[in-house]
């Protein structure tokens, strides 16, 4: 998932997105950030995130978005 890592990067270039895992506890990403993440997923990795799974523990840390892109893939 090297894409979304680049894409979190590219948003917070300060955090260490594989080891951070409260993204949303911390205010580390906002709801503006949730907006652009899902864009850029939908972009550069052709997943689209319906709104049913916009809740904070689909994006409190990089495992969680990793593991939701990949299981909407596998849908």
């Amino acid at each position: 998932m090297d894409i979304l890592l680049e894409i979190l990067q590219e948003m917070h270039d300060d955090i260490d997105f594989e080891t951070h895992t409260t993204l949303i506890d911390d205010n580390v990403i906002d709801s503006f950030d949730i907006i652009t993440l899902i864009a850029e997923i939908d972009d550069r990795i052709g997943v689209t995130i319906p709104a049913e799974e916009l809740v904070p523990e689909n994006f409190n840390s990089y495992a969680a978005i990793s593991a939701l892109i990949k299981r909407l893939e596998d849908e």
